[in-house]
């Protein structure tokens, strides 16, 4: 199977088993939201599938390895992060299941509607610039691995984790669950201390990532960190 092919397998298997955990944590397929999250996250990854795999079959590649040759710190955080992702839409689920909560104003919803959206953007982006952009930290060597400056890395050191934090964060708007909130945070948290680690790593292993750190001071949030 080629890379490629392998990754499509893994985004549809991983597509199936948030759908499985968004409806029978809610009891019912009679569920809005869910459908809205699952239509959502089909349609991006049909678009980002025609706009961004036929140039970028390297990165593509690369993100298919999973966590092969990864940083043993990163593959146990790399695996942490699924547990309070998966668990923003179980809540999601539960708190339809049982009321936990009024619904949000749309106005909110749709705020995590675009937020999940541009998150997913920015992702791509960051994909898109960074042919190294892999599923774990790893010292590419074999690619002749070097320090990406362009596009939104002129903003932020980590803007694919930017953009994975945001649409984690609209996921609780689009669910319209605002108890999902608390797992998104410890989520946050684990991002936040592996964004930490990895520039440490970075700085240390990869030639020029030093200085580049040195130039484009924040990681996640500009003016903050």
């Amino acid at each position: 199977m080629s890379p490629v092919a392998r990754r499509m397998v893994q985004l549809l298997v991983l597509t199936l088993v948030q759908a499985a955990i968004l409806f029978i944590s809610a009891g019912t397929l009679l569920w809005g939201p869910g459908w809205l999250y699952v239509g959502l996250y089909v349609l991006l990854l049909v678009i980002a599938s025609v706009v961004f795999l036929p140039g970028h079959a390297d990165v593509v590649a690369e993100r298919s390895k999973g966590t092969a040759g990864g940083k043993s710190w990163d593959v146990r955080l790399t695996r942490a992060q699924a547990i309070p992702t998966l668990a923003i839409l179980a809540v999601g689920g539960l708190s339809a299941r049982f009321d936990w909560t009024p619904p949000m104003p749309w106005a909110v919803r749709a705020c995590g509607i675009a937020l999940f959206i541009s998150g997913y953007a920015v992702v791509l982006w960051a994909m898109g610039t960074n042919t190294y952009f892999s599923e774990v930290v790893r010292i590419q060597t074999e690619r002749g691995h070097r320090v990406v400056t362009d596009g939104p890395y002129r903003i932020v050191r980590h803007p694919g984790y930017v953009g994975m934090l945001a649409s984690a964060l609209g996921s609780v708007g689009v669910l319209d669950a605002p108890w999902s909130l608390v797992p998104w945070v410890a989520y946050a948290a684990l991002v936040v201390t592996r964004t930490a680690l990895e520039d440490r790593t970075l700085s240390a292993e990869l030639p020029g990532y030093a200085g580049y750190a040195a130039r484009t001071r924040y990681r996640l949030v500009p003016g903050i960190w």
